[in-house]
């Protein structure tokens, strides 16, 4: 337990030590207070998790800090030559996907429990902590994955259906289309009830171009 604290006190330092915008204010507060920045960032913590206990709009600032950080490291992640962060970072955006698609269809009732976005809050810490056994890997290993490798043909299937069906519908909504302006088209001067309006100057070109290309279209679907 206590290498778990040494490891995200660590960790903390290494964020401070950084070069980013948090720093960058917590140190132009530093010059002007004269408190040292790992107060400040102890006041600011502090006074978050008042915030999240009795301030409105808690829910805003939880789904912040469980986006925002993650967000800033996966970046890192990417820019990095090390792949084994990618990992991490990938492992607890799934595992906030499916944390929120559970809470969309359960926040009505979880809305009213006491502090609720406290808790909320300390999961997703709990899912982006920097050790081993933090949520996201406990989650994936023990229940996303699982999950994902007993319904992964049955998934795959699905999803080429619907894809196939897309493709179907987006083929035959073409073909009308193409149809209705070839209808259009091919109407007689005869029928018409007025006299054919002068095409604007472009009409040329689109008569050489577009024409040979609907007839080419019709061609392919008949």
């Amino acid at each position: 337990m206590f290498s778990i604290f040494t490891k995200i006190k660590e960790r903390v330092e290494a964020f401070l030590n950084e070069k980013n915008i948090v720093t960058d204010c917590l140190n132009k507060i530093e010059k002007k207070t004269g408190i040292k920045k790992r107060y400040l960032a102890i006041g600011a913590v502090s006074a978050t998790g008042l915030y999240l206990l009795f301030g409105y709009g808690a829910s805003l600032l939880c789904n912040l800090i469980g986006f925002v950080y993650p967000a800033y490291f996966s970046i890192k992640a990417i820019e990095s030559p090390n792949k084994d962060d990618d990992t991490q970072w990938l492992t607890y955006w799934v595992v906030y996907g499916f944390f929120g698609v559970g809470e969309f269809f359960s926040d009505i009732f979880l809305y009213w429990f006491p502090f609720y976005y406290v808790f909320k809050c300390l999961f997703l810490l709990w899912c982006m902590a920097p050790f081993s056994w933090n949520g996201s890997q406990v989650l994936y290993r023990h229940l996303v994955r699982p999950f994902f490798l007993k319904h992964e043909a049955t998934v795959d299937n699905m999803v080429s259906d619907l894809s196939g069906k897309a493709m179907t519908a987006a083929e035959s909504v073409t073909r009308e289309v193409l149809q209705n302006l070839a209808k259009n088209r091919t109407i007689h001067p005869a029928e018409r009830t007025e006299p054919p309006k002068e095409l604007p100057s472009s009409s040329p070109v689109c008569s050489h171009f577009c024409l040979p290309l609907l007839d080419y279209y019709l061609a392919l679907l008949t």
